[in-house]
């Protein structure tokens, strides 16, 4: 199983403007509420960690999880509201967020919540600005403290200076998960965001000598580069495709990653650090494949397992 971290919140679209109102469509999503989704239709095994309001939208939410198949035992259901995320579009297709809301059910997970969640679990994924809001935070930190050499843990900073802007605080949890996490995903434009002027192979240097296993770098429309302690280094170009938006692709592309790793009986950190560069070009070619999916059509929808199968053969490793 592997127990995915975080906030589910709603994302609302502006979809039109009248004269004295505004036409607004809301979609499902959170960053990690994508990614327990998207692990569960690839065929993945998932848990989901995360406040879940009792609210109307929190509702709607715990459904839809459960719907996909997403264990929810491990799941608080605070007494506070779900949060609501603007989204708007760049010229590029490119994501921007307004974060709307306080005290809101995703930050009221306490240490008393940990006991959730099974100390077997066989990995357990961080990330998003959970990382760096209270009391969240600390009780996510807790829990990688509690899993370390348990479970393989797994970090995707998901960097939203929008949602909360304190700049240092995200890199002093970037700083901390180096230490900690045994793989580590992020994009070129988190990298950026967090450490203007700083190279991709600087940071990705840093992170493996601070102690990852396996570090992944997205970068948008050129694709991915993968780089382990063993100093395997890979890269994959992206998927073709007409975009529509990428709202949700790196959730997508980590839920392809962690699927074939899970299929694969990979969900360790000797496993991680043993890849071969086979296994990992198709794991991330998967996971690549499936993003793609993702940026052709609006917000996060993410694919199934038949889609993929559909496009071409499946590199996912057979039972």
């Amino acid at each position: 199983m592997i127990v995915v971290c975080g906030e589910a919140l709603f994302d609302v679209f502006a979809t039109g403007e009248r004269a004295a109102s505004v036409d607004l469509s809301a979609c499902q999503g959170g960053s990690p509420f994508n990614l327990a989704t998207g692990l569960a239709r690839l065929g993945g095994k998932a848990s989901f960690f995360g406040g879940l309001s009792r609210d109307m939208f929190g509702r709607r939410l715990h459904a839809a999880l459960a719907a996909e198949g997403v264990d929810l035992a491990a799941a608080p259901r605070p007494d506070a509201p779900t949060a609501l995320v603007m989204v708007g579009v760049d010229d590029r297709g490119v994501p921007v967020y307004t974060f709307y809301g306080s005290g809101t059910a995703e930050r009221m997970v306490n240490p008393a919540d940990l006991a959730r969640v099974p100390a077997d679990a066989q990995a357990i994924h961080v990330g998003s600005y959970c990382m760096v809001v209270e009391p969240v935070a600390s009780s996510l930190r807790a829990l990688v403290e509690r899993q370390r050499g348990r479970s393989l843990i797994v970090y995707d900073p998901n960097v939203r200076l929008t949602i909360a802007p304190d700049v240092d605080a995200w890199r002093e949890s970037v700083r901390w998960m180096q230490r900690r996490a045994d793989v580590l995903k992020v994009s070129e434009e988190d990298i950026h965001a967090l450490y203007p002027g700083m190279r991709v192979d600087t940071f990705i240097a840093e992170s493996l000598e601070a102690g990852v296993a396996l570090v992944v770098v997205t970068w948008g429309e050129r694709g991915v580069v993968a780089v382990t302690r063993s100093q395997l280094a890979v890269e994959v170009p992206a998927v073709p495709v007409t975009v529509v938006d990428t709202v949700g692709a790196g959730d997508t592309f980590q839920a392809g990653l962690l699927a074939w790793l899970q299929r694969a009986g990979k969900l360790t950190r000797r496993a991680v650090e043993g890849l071969v560069q086979d296994e990992l070009v198709e794991a991330l070619r998967f996971a690549a494949r499936a993003a793609a999916i993702t940026c052709s059509r609006r917000g996060a929808d993410l694919p199934y397992t038949s889609e993929l199968a559909d496009a071409e053969a499946l590199d996912m490793p057979q039972p």
